[in-house]
């Protein structure tokens, strides 16, 4: 689950530190909190398999 997005940046920023490339990250839920856009300022673009949305969508049917 992905909501702000900065363990990932922290994470990421160790990755790289130590030479790793990584330029995706993928979560199961993204909750739409700015989670992906934090990411992508940092040169990580976010794969998700649902959205807060596609949750919202699922329960009202």
């Amino acid at each position: 689950m992905v909501t702000s997005g900065g363990q990932i940046v922290l994470s990421t920023a160790d990755l790289r530190n130590l030479g790793a490339q990584v330029d995706e990250a993928l979560c199961v839920i993204d909750r739409e909190q700015g989670g992906a856009e934090a990411l992508k300022a940092e040169g990580i673009s976010l794969l998700s398999l649902l959205s807060a949305e596609d949750l919202r969508a699922a329960a009202v049917s």
